[in-house]
């Protein structure tokens, strides 16, 4: 697992649109999340959330990476549209360089219930469970890397809905 004060180090990644994105991000913090599968509907809401302020977290000086255990093809029918970097990771590569693990607790809870409640009906229905390449037991992380690579927070989900709010992170930031 990544602790604060821990240093990443160097990598390059390529975004759904084919552009690198480095970590660290020598001109911007990086809020690097890990969230679950392309159609998950927990995810689907709080990226929701977090572009509704992404003015306030770029204002922030931070950048924001979503990784999902996914193929690009299936981000692109959910995630294209995100004004961040979307990186495809569905062999779990990264996942399991940075301890993102997979648990049944993902979904047994009924925070979690609820939520994906909430992001079914947001999204129309048009959310999945999952695909045989995906798994709806993933779970969350997030993690704010200064420019020069040390986490200057972190958090690991306990369940599928445990992550941070856009509140936390912009706090963390002040921090």
């Amino acid at each position: 697992m990544i602790a604060v004060g821990d240093k990443i180090a160097p990598r390059t990644f390529t975004n759904l649109d084919g552009a690198s994105v480095p970590l660290p991000d020598p001109d911007h913090r990086i809020h690097l999340q890990f969230r679950r599968h392309a159609g998950c509907p927990i995810c689907n809401t709080h990226l929701r959330s977090v572009t509704l302020r992404l003015d306030e977290i770029q204002a922030a000086g931070i950048r924001e990476v979503v990784f999902f255990h996914s193929t690009a093809e299936l981000l692109r029918e959910f995630q294209e549209e995100l004004p961040y970097d979307v990186i495809p990771d569905p062999d779990r590569q990264v996942y399991r360089d940075f301890g993102v693990e997979k648990s049944w607790r993902a979904i047994m809870t009924p925070k979690v219930l609820a939520s994906v409640a909430k992001g079914f009906a947001q999204q129309s229905g048009k959310g999945t469970l999952g695909t045989a390449t995906e798994s709806h037991l993933g779970l969350p992380a997030d993690f704010l890397i200064d420019t020069d690579g040390t986490v200057l927070a972190v958090k690991y989900g306990d369940h599928g809905a445990d992550q941070w709010s856009v509140d936390e992170l912009l706090a963390l930031a002040k921090a």
